[in-house]
């Protein structure tokens, strides 16, 4: 791991792929920034594996001996070649990563994580408020070995106010920032959502704010903090729930599988199960209308807010017309008619999909002890203007999640070489 070029050096970041060491053909927009991850479980991790998609090189610090909690959070585990087993929650968040594992309360461990400071570009943390001030790294102190280290801070509830010191969990937050009201099939019946989307959001608009740090930087030659939590993450996705109630003072809750503010919208049952469609315009609604025989300026359905006001009657209605449709001829007809409509596919639907497929969104890898193995891919694609249209520059080659310490003697020479 040799060291990596510096804006205003004179090899310029592209030339960070063909150095001896460096990882070859992967690739990204970020080749050459150096990110320390001494995040742990989803939202941190998360956020690293987002910067790793985009080219980063991104060291893992973990707890020597554990690890990373989710290393131990399951089932389901993998067993490996070795006999021990891997956590697919670890690996969900954790490819395009190196592993060291350093004791941080010990001397040696705060040298090396200092000699690490110095050279990064970007630090991730989410540890409690005031943990890496006990630790001996406060932001200031960050600083101060490194001016142009962007540091990314996740808490749950926010750095500072009454309650910014409180643990973040997942369904806590989501329990919290009002995400749970809004949904289930009513107001008695508040649900999470199937997966840690608050860990999740947290992560993504820390490595968004980290990249727009990193385009200030450019122009000012200095780091900065940049700071976001699970609270602030659900809160900034409100949106048109949120301005209902700031704006409107209409108090929303959960309503199932149908829009609040537009009907038809949602899921219909049909003669072998289900579809969903989205009538999100009125020239929508008629050729609905036209097509199944309804009529479009009955009581209570000739305009949409008329709709969303009697929508139950409205989801009668229309499941009736689809009672005789099979799922597939239903998607057919709607399809020939312009209206937006769909399937509620399964997870192994999903990852056979050709379309899925065919965006990049499953990516196989060589894992250490478990072989190939297939991963949920980035969300994100690049191309470059040619005089043929375009050519994709998307980064193809991605590293397993790493096992335990595995890159220590890598990551140690390179702390060491500058």
């Amino acid at each position: 791991m040799p060291p990596l070029p510096r804006e205003g050096d004179v090899s310029d970041e592209r030339g960070a792929r063909d150095q001896p060491g460096a990882p070859g053909g992967e690739g990204g927009p970020l080749t050459g920034t150096v990110v320390l991850d001494l995040t742990r479980a989803l939202a941190g991790p998360h956020a690293g594996m987002m910067l790793g998609d985009l080219g980063a090189r991104v060291v893992k610090v973990e707890t020597p001996g554990t690890g990373d909690d989710t290393r131990g959070w399951g089932p389901p585990f993998v067993e490996g070649s070795d006999g021990r087993v891997q956590s697919t929650y670890f690996l969900s968040c954790n490819r395009n990563k190196h592993s060291i594992a350093i004791d941080l309360k010990s001397e040696d461990g705060r040298a090396l994580l200092e000699a690490l400071v110095r050279q990064a570009d970007v630090l991730l943390e989410n540890f409690r408020p005031g943990v890496l001030d006990r630790l001996g790294f406060p932001t200031s102190r960050l600083l101060e070995l490194n001016p142009r280290l962007v540091v990314l801070s996740i808490s749950g509830f926010g750095h500072d106010g009454p309650e910014g010191g409180r643990a973040g969990y997942d369904q806590i937050a989501q329990g919290e920032a009002g995400l749970m009201s809004l949904t289930g099939s009513g107001p008695d019946d508040p649900q999470r959502v199937g997966l840690p989307v608050g860990d999740l959001l947290a992560g993504m608009y820390g490595a968004y704010g980290v990249l727009a740090a990193l385009l200030e930087r450019t122009r000012t030659g200095r780091g900065q903090v940049v700071r976001t939590s699970l609270l602030a993450a659900i809160v900034g996705v409100h949106a048109f729930q949120g301005t209902r109630w700031t704006v409107a003072g209409d108090l929303p809750h959960g309503q199932g599988n149908h829009h609040p503010s537009i009907c038809p919208y949602g899921l219909f049952r049909c003669a072998d199960g289900a579809i969903q469609i989205a009538v999100g315009s009125e020239p929508l609604w008629r050729r609905l209308c036209a097509d199944f025989g309804l009529d479009p300026e009955a009581p209570g359905m000739s305009t949409n807010a008329e709709r969303v006001a009697h929508r139950d009657a409205v989801i009668e209605t229309v499941e009736a017309a689809f009672a005789g449709c099979a799922a597939d001829e239903l998607l057919d007809r709607l399809a020939a008619i312009g209206v937006p409509a769909g399937r509620v596919r399964t997870l192994d639907e999903v990852y056979a999909w050709d379309q899925t497929l065919s965006q990049g969104l499953l990516v196989e890898v060589e894992h250490p002890t478990l072989g190939a193995v297939r991963l949920p891919g980035p969300p994100l694609r690049f191309f470059t203007a040619t005089a043929d249209g375009e050519r994709e520059t998307t980064r193809t080659r991605h590293r397993p999640p790493p096992l335990l310490d595995q890159d220590a003697e890598e990551v140690r020479s390179w702390a060491q070489a500058r």
